[in-house]
């Protein structure tokens, strides 16, 4: 079994490599690849799509790779291969971005990527840190994580949701942002699960073994 961490110059991959090579060890779920080759990527058992920084960068860089970004979208929505975005990659899942300028996604989550606006003008932008998780729809990926967990958040921007029922968590923040989405074979996390201590490990464990 392998899992394709998709490499495509947005963002450094070492603690996300780590991290699921630790798990893919516990769990008895083969072989993680850091790669940018289509071929991989299309063969790949699962596939992890990471990301930093800006959503219009992000989704440039990944789409000016014509082959990589048709290899990732045949896998998931045709092959139905399991699916983690995570922090700017779990944002690329939804219909549009609004960072700087209106950006199309993916479009498997129906979805708008908006700045976070909290209430509270003591809080500050980019949310950045430690959040507690509020769990709003069971899923096995979240199997053992339970509100009140913690993850760690480096962000401006959230996804806000067209459909509730594919917001499976979020965090407080003096206001309601989205921590966690999924549907069919996907699943997308705005914090870094990598540098989210035991709740984070859990979940790549978790993903690894998920058989939707």
């Amino acid at each position: 079994m392998t899992t394709a961490l998709v490499d495509y110059d947005s963002g450094n991959l070492h603690s996300a490599q780590k991290a699921f090579e630790r798990m893919a060890t516990e769990v008895g779920a083969g072989q993680i690849v850091v790669t940018s080759d289509p071929d991989v990527v299309a063969s790949a058992d699962r596939i992890v799509l990471p990301g930093d920084g800006a959503f219009p960068h992000c989704r440039g860089e990944l789409f000016a790779r014509t082959a990589l970004a048709e290899a990732i979208r045949e896998a998931v929505t045709i092959k139905a291969r399991p699916f983690m975005g995570i922090c700017v990659g779990m944002q690329m899942m939804a219909t549009t971005g609004h960072e700087y300028e209106p950006t199309p996604g993916f479009g498997w989550i129906a979805g708008d990527i908006r700045k976070i606006a909290p209430t509270d003008p003591a809080l500050k932008v980019p949310h950045m840190g430690w959040n507690d998780l509020v769990i709003d729809t069971p899923h096995p990926v979240l199997e053992g994580v339970v509100t009140g967990d913690h993850a760690y958040f480096v962000h401006s921007y959230a996804m806000e949701v067209a459909n509730p029922t594919e917001r499976l968590a979020h965090v407080d923040y003096a206001g309601d942002v989205t921590a966690i989405i999924g549907k069919d074979t996907m699943i997308g996390t705005q914090f870094h699960p990598e540098k989210s201590q035991a709740a984070g490990l859990r979940m790549i464990g978790n993903f690894l073994r998920w058989t939707p």
